[in-house]
């Protein structure tokens, strides 16, 4: 392969336009060939920005089929930023066809669907990543660090989170149809933050989830806006999940998150809880990690490492970097499918506990 990947994006909607193609302006070793989606002009829209944007004597082919993407000539990599249901489908068909995978979250709507993924990377030998964006945070990157030089002990308990008191997506959208999404707030903010403290806490393997949704305000619309008069929108998915996960090594984590529920403020958060110290970030340490533990003399301590978060190169574009240089043999890869499988495998495990009141042996 030559120093210049040859990707192909398919999906042209807000997580390119806000977050992907940001990124791609400004990572030389990739060239954008040609941009696929159902609204064959939003595909032009993006292949032209792109080429504007770049200073091309060229615009990117667009496509409406990602099939015909997926046979241009010399196609390295593609990125994959459909709705949930779509990931897994194109991804194997890539993978099949020798080309290298990167895929918003979740990885899939399904356990099978993961498998599936997991199997045809290896099959085909390729690379298939699915972007988790928040381990590239400034703090991130740190408190890893600070774990894995045992400054915390081992981190035997978490709990994290992403609630709004209310922001559910817009009426009309994929988000709140379980066929395209696959789920509500858990699939969709829940990723996030159990992939985090998954991976601050060492990738720990799940044993057993126990957990609750609710749809109290997506029936009547309030989650999202409160619903004009004569206006159909699908919500069939949760509006809040709280779940409990327990852990090979005996470490456990708490998650709560929400798109609409009746708490002061949002918030974004994790909490980890180790044997010589613990971890927190949320809302309200101004976007900091604070570390709480106890000095020689038993005395307790409170530290403030000064780490802003979401300084400098967006988590985003840290993110794609990362694997572009694994395609191109430069870096290892920061997330491996065996754990984009356990993470879908404790989602689907939170709905089937919510649906049949019992915990879940995995």
């Amino acid at each position: 392969m030559s120093e210049k990947i040859k990707l192909g994006v398919v999906g042209c909607g807000g997580i390119l336009t806000w977050a992907h193609l940001p990124a791609y302006l400004n990572i030389d070793e990739v060239e954008i060939v040609a941009f696929c989606d159902i609204i064959i002009e939003r595909a032009k829209e993006k292949a032209e920005q792109y080429a504007k944007e770049k200073n091309l004597s060229y615009t990117p082919a667009v496509f409406e089929d990602y099939h015909d993407l997926l046979a241009v000539p010399g196609l390295d990599a593609i990125d994959i930023c459909t709705p949930n249901y779509y990931h897994s489908i194109i991804a194997v068909d890539a993978l099949n066809s020798g080309i290298n995978v990167l895929c918003e979250k979740p990885d899939a709507v399904s356990v099978i669907e993961a498998e599936k993924m997991k199997a045809a990377a290896e099959k085909s030998g390729k690379t298939l990543m699915v972007i988790r964006n928040n381990r590239f945070r400034p703090i991130s990157t740190y408190l890893k660090n600070y774990i894995e030089e045992g400054k915390l002990g081992w981190v035997y308990a978490g709990r994290c989170g992403w609630q709004r008191r209310r922001g559910g997506p817009p009426h009309g959208s994929w988000f709140s149809d379980k066929k395209l999404s696959g789920g509500g707030p858990l699939i969709d903010l829940g990723v996030h933050m159990i992939d985090l403290s998954m991976w601050l806490m060492g990738n720990p393997t799940p044993v057993s989830v126990s957990g609750c949704t609710y749809n109290i305000f997506g029936n009547d619309g309030s989650a999202q806006g409160k619903l004009k008069e004569g206006e159909i929108s699908t919500f069939d998915v949760e509006d809040l999940a709280m779940a409990f996960v327990r852990f090979d090594n005996g470490a456990c984590l708490q998650i709560e998150v929400s798109w609409a529920s009746n708490v002061p403020e949002d918030d974004v958060f994790f909490e980890l809880r180790g044997t010589k110290a613990g971890a927190i970030n949320n809302t309200h340490t101004n976007g900091k990690v604070l570390i709480y533990g106890e000095d020689s003399n038993g005395n307790t301590t409170d530290i403030d490492p000064g780490i802003i978060d979401w300084k400098g190169m967006a988590p985003h574009e840290k993110n794609i970097r990362n694997f572009v240089d694994v395609v191109l043999g430069k870096a290892s890869p920061v997330f491996v499918p065996e754990q984009g499988l356990n993470m879908i495998k404790i989602l689907e495990a939170i709905y089937k506990s919510a649906e049949t009141g019992h915990e879940i042996i995995l």
